[in-house]
């Protein structure tokens, strides 16, 4: 997510056992400001009637296509400036064919896959295709128009050129990181099955070697076309904007909470692990897939607007299928259609939430700073991926059984150059909120490191908070600062003085990886001795400042008189 849409592309044509290649395939990048704007085009186009004739229709919708489509308005959007693009072109090669000879019959199939932001948009006419090749899963996102008597399927409904009007496909998709795309002519799709091109596509190679193997590979199997594919591969996403949301939020319903016992799209719910306000999460054992025992999260839909909950889940489904970080909690994409209602699918973790883990035991120091450098370095990698938490408490980090620890709960995360529902105030839980966002401030990386510093003082302190407990509602005074010291006399000072930096009103650490890079220098130093006595300014500043402005105006009122 480092702002630009990356991708990586290749293709290979053979014309195979015919006499010439009527295939056409192109790739256009674009400049920096039509990748911006208008993103880049991959297209595939196979020609037909004479051997003239149906390169020069393939080769001049695709050139014609990628001209045109960056000449249209950028505000008519992909379906409308692609149909006004090809439209024109099918007028064109459909007069040219009814008045030139060399050119009878001329016509071409044609498909486009569009990259902008964080989506895919498919236009299609013919039997040309598009597949997607995402978590290992293949999935045509074309269908072929053709003739549905068995005798008959080599014959096209639709095609550039074949009418004077035409009827294009329209489908646009969200992308993921990794996502990838093959286009292929008939010569491919023929001949090879979907388990082979799947298995071919799942190799870890780039995709101008992928698309080589499967040339050689329908060329093995026999085809008697051209044989041409191209595949392209999405190495890097910008943040999703607010059109990514949309498209998400009308695919799935909100509706009644399950229960215990109930069946869910194949997934048998078994327990209840936690029925908050907001959700209810269940431990549920699945039918089908890889993860036969999974988390799923539904929304309570009598709460809130759905508007709210459907883009609080849609962002941490999008954050979780895109942060690559072993600390932060996975996603588990389910195949096209299976579905049926909103909720979201995680795996199950063995462990205990940190919020468990204080109420069976205190921590040792040994042990607690460990887990607060894996955590402080978990917020780190968010914060560098401009995904700011939000909501940093025990009860959301997840200790797992062989040591590891997982970051939860990213659905009130705030992403870069997205405006949502909870805009309005921000969201969190009061007592790990800082001073600013009682103020209007909606979360940054500062009011993280705030909630993180004083989810590490809790953790030492037994369950108390620096300010004491903040109940919902109500605007907290930051000025009584109870050290740790208070609760915990066997710790040392550096440890004190590096949580009551982090839980400052104002000066904290720049970022979390300053935190924890001082809790890791702590451990190395190895002081164990007990913390000092924290200054009378520090513990009481308000009552600090009362006595000097009484000594001041005792020694004004002194002068006076005399």
């Amino acid at each position: 997510m480092s702002g630009r849409l990356e991708t990586q592309c290749g293709f290979v044509s053979e014309k195979g056992r015919r006499e010439s290649n009527q295939d056409f395939l192109a790739y256009y990048f674009g400049t920096k400001e039509q990748r911006d704007l208008q993103g880049t085009v991959a297209v595939i186009a196979d020609g037909m009637g004479s051997t003239s004739g149906g390169r020069f229709a393939a080769e001049i919708t695709a050139r014609g296509f990628i001209d045109g489509y960056y000449g249209q308005k950028q505000t008519l959007g992909v379906d409308r400036a692609a149909d006004c693009a090809l439209s024109a072109i099918n007028r064109w090669i459909f007069g040219q064919a009814r008045q030139d000879s060399k050119l009878r019959n001329a016509g071409t199939t044609f498909t486009a896959l569009v990259l902008r932001g964080c989506q895919s948009h498919i236009i299609h006419v013919g039997d040309t295709r598009i597949y997607r090749l995402r978590d290992g899963r293949l999935q045509p996102l074309t269908t072929d128009h053709i003739h549905e008597h068995p005798d008959m399927q080599h014959v096209l409904t639709r095609a550039v050129g074949l009418d004077e009007t035409l009827c294009i496909d329209y489908s646009a998709h969200n992308l993921n990181l990794h996502d990838r795309f093959l286009l292929c002519c008939d010569g491919i799709h023929t001949v090879l099955s979907d388990s082979k091109i799947t298995a071919l596509l799942r190799q870890h190679k780039s995709p101008q070697n992928l698309a080589q193997l499967i040339v050689k590979a329908a060329l093995r199997a026999g085809t008697t076309d051209n044989a041409s594919a191209m595949v392209v591969d999405v190495l890097n996403l910008p943040p999703p904007d607010q059109s990514y949301l949309e498209m998400a939020l009308d695919e799935l319903p909100i509706i009644g909470l399950p229960n215990e016992g109930d069946c869910i799209d194949g997934f048998r719910l078994e327990s209840i692990l936690s029925d908050s306000r907001y959700t209810r999460v269940f431990r549920a054992t699945s039918e089908i897939g890889e993860h036969p025992i999974v988390v799923l999260k539904f929304p309570k839909p009598d709460i809130t607007s759905e508007t709210v909950y459907r883009e609080a889940f849609v962002r941490e489904r999008w954050i979780t299928t895109h942060i690559q970080n072993p600390s932060v909690v996975e996603q588990i994409e389910l195949d096209a259609g299976r579905q049926t209602r909103l909720y979201s699918i995680m795996p199950y973790y063995h462990g205990e939430t940190l919020e468990q883990f204080l109420l069976r035991q205190p921590v040792t120091l040994n042990q607690g700073v460990n887990i607060a450098i894996r955590l402080a370095k978990a917020v780190y990698s968010l914060h560098r991926c401009q995904i700011i938490h939000r909501d940093i408490k025990p009860d959301n980090v997840m200790l797992l059984e062989d040591g590891g620890l997982k970051l939860l709960d990213l659905g009130v995360s705030r992403l870069p150059g997205l405006k949502d529902g909870l805009e309005e105030t921000a969201p969190g839980t009061p007592s790990y909120m800082a001073p600013e966002l009682f103020s209007g401030n909606q979360g940054d990386e500062r009011s993280d490191l705030y909630a993180l510093g004083v989810t590490i003082y809790r953790m030492f302190s037994g369950g108390s908070y620096p300010y004491g407990e903040v109940e919902p509602f109500t605007r907290p005074r930051f000025d009584k600062f109870a050290p740790l010291s208070k609760y915990r006399a066997d710790l040392p000072s550096w440890l004190n003085a590096v949580v009551t930096k982090a839980t400052h009103a104002d000066r904290r650490f720049d970022d979390a990886m300053d935190l924890a890079v001082e809790l890791e220098n702590g451990l190395i130093r190895g002081q164990t001795t007990v913390p000092l006595q924290s200054s009378f300014y520090e513990r009481n500043s308000v009552r600090f400042w009362q006595i000097v402005s009484f000594i001041l105006f005792s020694l004004l009122l002194s002068l006076l008189l005399v």
